[in-house]
């Protein structure tokens, strides 16, 4: 299983909408990077959720229960969406500056590429996020 990191603006697609939803699929990347990433993502790999702009906390856990298919809002064959279950509320989210001073968060895609919206984790960087929630 492969760890993960996934980024929305709460204005356009927050936490709470997605779980009221149920399932999404993660469409609307035109970043090549983030987009293989997205091609990367396997049934079952989990992702944190991440506020971007406002807030720029984990809010989340999401689960891949669909790989990579043709992104449907856009004819171009070069995107793509997979679907996304919520799996848990992270009861404390985890603030970008808390992660930012985090010695062992310091190399994520998240501090390094604040731009990606779609990013791989190793194990330790997902479950470190998850230990910061927990406090």
């Amino acid at each position: 299983m492969q760890h993960w990191l996934v980024k929305s603006e709460p204005k356009k697609y927050s936490w709470e909408k997605f779980i009221q939803d149920g399932r999404t699929f993660w469409d609307g990347v035109r970043n090549f990077q983030a987009r293989n990433n997205l091609k990367a993502m396997k049934e079952g790999d989990l992702a944190l959720f991440y506020h971007s702009n406002e807030g720029k906390s984990v809010v989340g856990i999401a689960k891949v229960v669909k790989e990579a298919y043709q992104d449907p809002t856009t004819a171009d064959k070069n995107w793509v969406a997979v679907d996304l279950v919520p799996v848990q509320t992270i009861l404390n989210p985890v603030a970008l500056d808390k992660i930012k001073v985090d010695e062992r968060l310091q190399n994520i895609a998240l501090v390094k590429q604040g731009r990606l919206s779609v990013m791989p984790l190793k194990k330790e960087e997902f479950d470190r996020i998850l230990e910061l929630g927990a406090l």
